[in-house]
């Protein structure tokens, strides 16, 4: 039978896709905004056809882990797990709203902004 015309499609298990793993190497929020350049993408080809997918779809423009999961139909499992696995390898971008350090002077600065706007 022609897999194209197999009516239940290209059936290719989660745990298959990760081998097996079920928690990212490192915790990437949804929010989390990721890149990749045209030299990311080239190299990702040797990373497996669904890391390749991954950075074709954040090159040239920025993608949440979400928006990643959803244009490349994986469940968010799976996409969390390999683009953990892609920025480890160098062949995504990670680009976090907040840093670590000063994240509490961060916080009372945006609460008194909070606190200035519900004045007006």
């Amino acid at each position: 039978m022609d897999p194209r015309r197999d009516p239940r499609g290209a059936l290719v298990r989660p745990y298959a896709v990760t081998r097996g793993r079920t928690e990212p190497s490192r915790d990437i929020a949804l929010e989390a905004v990721l890149t990749s350049s045209a030299t990311q993408v080239a190299e990702s080809r040797f990373a497996g056809h669904d890391k390749y997918r991954i950075a074709t779809v954040c090159e040239g423009r920025a993608q949440s882990l979400a928006e990643i999961a959803a244009y490349t139909r994986m469940p968010l499992g799976v996409a969390r797990v390999l683009v953990a696995d892609l920025v480890a390898d160098g062949l995504l971008t990670l680009h976090t709203a907040a840093p670590a350090e000063g994240f509490e002077e961060r916080m009372e600065i945006l609460g008194r902004v909070l606190s200035g706007l519900r004045r007006l």
